[in-house]
Order: C-alpha cells, then sequence, then structure tokens
C-alpha cells in the first residue's frame, strides 16, 4: 500500500512540475510575441487532463495509477470563443507568469517534503 501510495504521489507531483514547467514556457512564448501579427498564444491545460484520476478518486476512493500514467503534458494553441486567437493582454500574462512560479515553488517544496519523510521513514528503519 505504501509503494503504490509513494509512486501515486510521485508522479502527480512529477507531472504538475512538468505542466508548470511547461506553462512558464507558454506563457514568456506569449510575453514574446505579444505584438507579433498572427501569433497565436498558446497555454497548457493540464487540469482537464486529470479528470479521468479525479473521476477515479470520487467513485473509487483512489486514484488510479493507469490514469495518470496516460497524462501527456502538452502546449496548445489559445482560441477564443469564436475560435479566432484573441489579443495577448501583457498584464494578464504576467500575473499568469507571477502565480505559475508561486505554484512551481510549492510543488517543488510539496515533493521535496515527501522524499524528506521517505528517507526519515527508511533511515528510522536501520537504526
Amino acid at each position: 500500500m505504501t509503494q503504490g501510495l509513494e509512486s501515486v504521489t510521485t508522479a502527480i507531483l512529477g507531472l504538475a512540475m512538468d505542466a508548470a514547467s511547461l506553462r512558464q514556457q507558454a506563457i514568456a512564448a506569449n510575453i514574446a510575441n505579444a505584438n507579433t501579427a498572427g501569433y497565436v498564444p498558446q497555454g497548457v491545460n493540464f487540469e482537464a487532463q486529470l479528470e479521468d484520476a479525479r473521476r477515479g478518486l470520487r467513485t473509487e476512493g483512489r486514484i488510479d495509477p493507469f490514469a495518470i500514467a496516460g497524462v501527456k503534458v502538452q502546449m496548445q494553441a489559445l482560441q477564443g470563443i469564436s475560435g479566432q486567437a484573441g489579443p495577448i493582454q501583457l498584464d494578464t500574462e504576467v500575473a499568469a507568469l507571477a502565480q505559475n512560479t508561486m505554484q512551481y515553488q510549492v510543488l517543488a517544496k510539496g515533493l521535496n517534503k515527501h522524499f524528506a519523510i521517505l528517507e526519515s521513514a527508511f533511515s528510522d528503519g536501520k537504526r
């Protein structure tokens, strides 16, 4: 049970960090190309891809490792309601950049804490 929990926790935190890193790249590209004619803004929709894992958590009370393995973090073009790319709002992009940076730092701290707990469990068993 612990091995399964450890691997699911590590996998989810790793995927979330990958998504935050890719989101940072997408936001940076949007900011860099804010005045470029014809540029289509980029984004990462990681949360929607986790819906299968969330559904399993709601119905079965646990997260299915296979649902996590199927999640592929990718950049995608963002289009508005009309199907056309809207203009890039620099203030919104900078705010998203700051939010994403904080989320990444929290994820890194969470993963660090997770590994510290595992290390403590392993080292206490060797006494």
